[in-house]
């Protein structure tokens, strides 16, 4: 039986392949095998994280005598859903019409044309309650297959059918925010703080905007700062935080925030080091940024994707024990695995909040950091040039993954090279952001979907080989939406460019979300966001710091960066290479005498220029 998975791209997909399952990788070629043999196909999705999926590996993918009936009756496909995000969601769509109970791992039976027709995601190895063993699952997928084919492919072909045609409806943008600040504190737990029962998640993109909104003098701001600080405060200070790492684990399986599941993510520590420093939160934003630089950091530069849940105790695997201890003990012990794989838009994410961190705390290391990140990527990553850029997703001891790059990919990888540009005046990394924004436009001129983004490379090969590609989700859960975090990027782009193709593009894509986030807001935390900052007049602030010191000025152009406008402080070698490149709102801003100086602007107007702080900070606080 040929080793298909040794040398995959995945971490994850590399620890199944001792397997005796016959597993093959996301292929047509696999697709094509099941048409060869005329069997099913099992779609089996995990990461290297997921504690049940290392509990399924362990109990049933291992099992010998389990394993021959499945490599006899199907082709076993194994996926990593962050490596391939658009075979998951697609089939995590698909698996919603069999189980309301959708998670991880996600097995999913379908035919060689790839259409699904049953679901599920931990089958025990013996039946437990309602839970049937996965061998009796096996069997009646087996069963449904050579005794009732038509049935299952008219169910998969119905599904498919839906898939294609689900998509955003253009509605308005939310404009007034008292209704869902309103209906987020309603969903508060005022006992325990967060939102709604266990399991009980961060929802971070919620947070920036509740804190975004705070940081206004718009209706409702009091309470959406006061519902951000007590939920940002009672995380800090709940057992999802190791108090040892500093950094948060994924969720907790209780309302109390105890009992967390113990797998910490690259996207959840990324987005809390955001959201901490735009509170103010000094402690708990250092501790974060800590955690990322000790334990994700890898040699190249770029961040892990994350940590596992479990750790090896007397041989054999555990969860959580290993966060049980306190750090001299947790040197004694072998450490969880490490998920190595670097994947672009979650790097992203860590670039974006070490540059918003370190500039809002004056830390040079965390902005190095950032820096280092972006650098590796824009070498590694990005492939061509200019609008006609390619990106790769993933990547693994320099093997890069074949898996198609989504929209997440570059709109949150735009997203932190502009934030690192605003944090470090390097106007290269500026100009890189908005390549991969015009080629994510230029991609949806040339498409049919409904969206002004696209992607330059095109979707999954396969799915769109098989006619199941499907706009991306567009809901913010865990971490922004790729449609989110690429018209998101875009505004910031406008704000420093004055294209307003990029401003309207952000709005046309707004647009189909608009209805859904006022009637589901804790699933469009960054879409709110992005909807609050263009219903509001946009702020700018440009530093120019002449030999290039810092001071008040510079603070002040910081603290209007994290209060709902642009904020930049640059010397004019900087400013000056910003104009060059075609960046309107650096053009003849210069320093006066060679002192640092200021420029207000509300969009793009700019008033006299400034050199005193008293008078800035005076002009800021009437604003």
């Amino acid at each position: 039986m040929p080793n298909r998975l040794e040398t995959a791209a995945s971490p994850y997909l590399r620890s199944h392949a001792t397997n005796p399952v016959d597993w093959w990788e996301w292929s047509a070629e696999a697709f094509a095998e099941a048409e060869r043999r005329d069997v099913p196909v099992l779609v089996s999705i995990g990461y290297s994280t997921c504690h049940w999926c290392h509990v399924m590996a362990r109990e049933s993918f291992s099992d010998p005598v389990l394993a021959a009936y499945l490599n006899e009756n199907f082709v076993a496909i194994k996926v990593d859903r962050e490596e391939h995000a658009e075979v998951d969601s697609t089939y995590l769509a698909a698996a919603s019409a069999f189980t309301p109970n959708l998670g991880w791992p996600l097995n999913v039976f379908v035919t060689p044309a790839g259409r699904a027709f049953f679901a599920g995601t931990y089958w025990p190895p013996t039946a437990v309650g309602q839970h049937p063993a996965f061998r009796q699952v096996l069997e009646s997928v087996t069963d449904a297959w050579t005794a009732r084919r038509e049935q299952a492919e008219t169910s998969g072909a119905a599904i498919a059918q839906a898939l294609a045609q689900s998509r955003g409806v253009e509605s308005e943008l939310v404009t007034d925010f008292a209704d869902v600040i309103d209906a987020l504190a309603a969903a508060e737990d005022l006992e325990h703080g967060g939102f709604g029962d266990a399991p009980k998640f961060p929802v971070t993109p919620v947070l920036r905007f509740l804190l975004d909104r705070g940081a206004r003098s718009a209706e409702h701001s009091p309470e959406a700062a006061g519902l951000a600080d007590r939920t940002l405060k009672a995380m800090a200070a709940s057992a999802l935080r190791d108090p040892v790492d500093g950094g948060f684990f994924r969720y907790s399986t209780q309302a109390d925030w105890t009992d967390p599941h113990y797998e910490r993510m690259l996207y959840d520590n990324a987005q809390l080091l955001a959201a901490y420093a735009l509170a103010d939160s000094a402690e708990i934003a250092t501790g974060v940024a800590e955690f990322l630089r000790d334990r994700l950091l890898l040699p190249s530069g770029a961040f892990a994707s994350g940590l596992d849940s479990e750790s090896t105790v007397d041989g054999k695997r555990v969860e959580g024990f290993y966060y049980s201890l306190d750090a001299a003990s947790r040197a004694r012990v072998e450490a969880p695995p490490r998920d190595d794989k670097i994947l672009t838009g979650w790097n992203g994410l860590a670039i974006e909040a070490l540059a918003l961190a370190g500039a809002r705390f004056g830390n040079a290391e965390w902005i190095a950091l950032a820096r280092g990140a972006a650098d590796f990527l824009l070498t590694e990553h990005v492939r061509g040039v200019g609008a006609g850029e390619r990106l790769v997703r993933t990547s693994i001891d320099g093997i890069l993954s074949d898996a198609a790059a989504t929209l997440e990919d570059s709109g949150m990888l735009a997203q932190g090279l502009l934030e690192l540009s605003i944090a470090t005046g390097e106007v290269r990394y500026a100009i890189a952001a908005r390549d991969l924004i015009e080629g994510a436009l230029a991609a949806g001129a040339a498409g049919s979907g409904s969206s002004p983004f696209g992607l330059p490379g095109g979707s999954d090969s396969v799915l769109a080989a098989q006619g199941l590609s499907t706009e991306a989700d567009i809901s913010d859960g865990a971490h922004p939406s790729g449609l989110s975090a690429m018209a998101a990027a875009a505004h910031t782009l406008f704000a420093l460019s004055g294209d307003a193709q990029y401003r309207d593009a952000a709005e046309a894509s707004m647009k189909l979300v608009g209805q859904l986030a006022a009637q589901q807001p804790i699933s469009f935390g960054t879409a709110l966001t992005l909807m609050s900052e263009l219903g509001a007049p946009l702020r700018q602030l440009v530093v120019v710091t002449g030999d290039g010191v810092t001071g008040e000025l510079t603070s002040l152009a910081r603290t209007l960066h994290r209060a709902g406008g642009i904020g930049v402080a640059a010397s004019q070698a900087q400013a000056d290479a910003f104009a060059a490149s075609g960046f309107e709102l650096f053009a003849a801003r210069t320093a006066t005498d060679g002192q640092p100086t200021a420029y207000l602007c509300e969009e793009f107007v700019c008033r006299l220029p400034l050199t005193d702080a008293a008078a800035l900070e005076a002009l800021l606080g009437a604003n």
